[in-house]
């Protein structure tokens, strides 16, 4: 191993050793998560209620920013501007 090489290296024993850690140094966490797919919620007891207004006001700038980060999507999707 060249000087250089072992002067970044580090041996072992320039590592801190902890020893044993008392027992109650971590809180018990609740049991850990089910793994996989989420359990699918019953969609029949869930109620959609419209309470917007017929017009929704937007404003000019809303528009240009929009228009700024979408402008190639809404040109692929709906055709250029005319």
């Amino acid at each position: 191993m060249s000087r250089t090489r072992e002067k970044h290296h580090k041996d072992r024993r320039d590592y801190p050793h902890l020893g044993v850690l008392p027992d109650d140094l971590y809180i018990q966490l609740e049991p850990w998560p089910r793994i996989g797919r989420r359990p699918k919620h019953d969609l029949s007891a869930w109620t959609v209620t419209d309470d917007w207004p017929q017009h929704i006001p937007v404003t000019e700038a809303e528009i240009d920013v929009f228009e700024a980060w979408f402008g190639d999507l809404f040109d692929e999707l709906f055709g250029p501007c005319r």
